[in-house]
């Protein structure tokens, strides 16, 4: 199937024959349908905790916090090209939309307006206008959402990046310091360490902390062949086989080169102002205060198995009832240690109103137990989408996740992922029509093994900006 020098380019993109093989045959077979039980809800795999319950959680993970490490993980990779798809539409295709109107008519109410009005002048046009905010003046076109102006303050403007900045001061410090990482694209990693250099100072005087700030690039390793509409290796004008980054789920890699306690998961666009953080810190704080409850309990019933005691009975209960994971009729002794020797993540979910993205669910898997996961509506046969409708919550991306074990070494994160599952998608490259892979996302798949526990939280502490227009809503003015 491959020419020796297309071999040669395989490994040198970090993969092996078999690899990309097998990624062939993915396209080839499908991935199968995720075994859906029933969607998850208050009192069935989310948790809804009342407000005494909800102070004695904070309280002891203010306590905690000062003792342990935390990192807040800030997937932020790639250009922002999905926000701005309407701008240049208007720009490149002349296809005004009502989006454009709602642009053009409130264009002194996004905090960047300081930034671009250097760039205009009464002659110009609302097309020049456009222009100046995508690929001319601004760039924002180019430029990835961490970098674009978000909020305007008396003191200033934020980008997304100093919001992190400001969150993981209130939530991710021990008192000292603030660790944080950001994934990015080489090409714009110069941009983040330009802002960074700029204003990670006036952030630590502001909150007295220093940070401790770190970058990764997603490998090419992870990177997926693309094939034609036949399932033939896709090859470029040039010959060459042609690669595509596989999604988020390939952050798994990058998630578990971190060493720490408590690993904060949040989304560069999911941010809010500093009037509306109130929630967003209260609930980071209860998911990790719960998690290491969790993981507390967990550990002592490891070390008492390690020690040769029966805990089977308790660790079942222990199972059933907190992590949410429910064994077979006569579970093995190895079975029930191993269920409980696992990462865990405490995810909050948001009731469902409408906003896209996936939803929690029961799923059986192929030991028996109902665990549960998160879920996309492309992962759910369609036998099973009333499920799906049924779903009383949805993603926030919202996660604290517990990554060591109790033997004070770290779990390997790679080990805990479902290979079967992943997704398909139509593309192009060129001009001509491609089929793309990409891996199960970072809290889907890739986590698809962890023990997993589900958290209502409110939905002030969900407001991402998906297209420029999200600017405009209440949390981002």
């Amino acid at each position: 199937m491959f020419t020796q020098e297309e071999v040669r380019q395989i490994e040198a993109h970090g993969l092996t024959v078999a690899q990309v093989e097998q990624q062939i045959e993915n396209f080839r077979t499908g991935f199968p349908a995720l075994p859906i039980v029933r969607a998850a809800s208050c009192g069935d795999g989310i948790r809804r905790f009342n407000d005494e319950e909800i102070t004695e959680i904070l309280g002891r993970y203010d306590v905690e916090s000062a003792k342990i490490r935390c990192v807040k993980f800030v997937p932020a990779s790639g250009a922002a090209t999905r926000m701005f798809k309407e701008l240049f539409e208007y720009v490149n295709d002349d296809k005004r939309t009502a989006g454009i109107d709602k642009l053009i008519t409130n264009l002194e109410k996004f905090a960047f307006f300081a930034e671009l009005a250097k760039y205009l002048n009464p002659q110009i046009d609302d097309k020049d206008v456009v222009r100046n905010i995508i690929i001319d003046g601004l760039c924002y076109g180019a430029k990835p959402k961490g970098l674009v102006t978000f909020h305007a303050y008396k003191e200033g403007v934020r980008k997304p990046v100093e919001e992190h900045l400001v969150e993981a001061a209130l939530y991710a410090s021990n008192g000292e310091r603030a660790t944080i990482h950001f994934t990015v694209s080489p090409e714009h990693k110069e941009g983040f360490l330009a802002l960074l250099a700029e204003r990670q100072g006036y952030y630590e005087q502001k909150f007295g902390i220093k940070y401790d700030v770190s970058f990764s690039e997603q490998s090419p390793a992870t990177d997926t062949i693309a094939v034609n509409l036949d399932n033939t290796p896709f090859r470029t004008d040039d010959g060459k086989l042609l690669f595509r980054p596989a999604g988020h789920g390939a952050l798994i890699a990058n998630l578990d080169r971190l060493d720490a306690d408590v690993i904060f998961v949040k989304n560069i666009d999911n941010v809010t102002t500093d009037e509306r953080k109130p929630d967003t810190v209260t609930f980071k704080k209860v998911l990790a205060g719960e998690l290491l409850r969790l993981q507390a309990r967990s550990f002592e019933l490891l070390k008492a198995f390690e020690a040769g005691e029966d805990k089977c009975a308790e660790a079942l209960a222990f199972l059933r009832d907190e992590l949410c994971c429910r064994l077979p009729e006569g579970a093995s002794r190895e079975l029930i240690i191993e269920s409980l020797d696992r990462p865990i993540r405490v995810c909050g979910m948001v009731k469902n109103e409408g906003e896209p993205g996936g939803g929690p669910f029961w799923v059986r898997d192929e030991k028996g137990r109902e665990q549960l996961q998160i879920a996309e509506s492309s992962q759910i046969a369609k036998e099973d989408m009333h499920l799906m409708k049924e779903a009383t919550h949805f993603n926030p991306v919202d996660l604290v996740c517990g990554v060591q074990r109790y033997n004070g070494t770290k779990y390997d994160l790679t080990k805990y992922t479902d290979p079967k599952t992943g997704f398909i998608s139509q593309k192009s490259a060129g001009g001509r029509d491609l089929r793309a892979q990409e891996l199960p996302g970072l809290w889907n798949g890739a986590m698809a093994n962890w023990n997993t526990l589900f958290v209502e939280v409110p939905i002030s502490t969900f407001s991402p900006v998906k297209v420029v227009q999200d600017l405009l809503r209440p949390e981002h003015q």
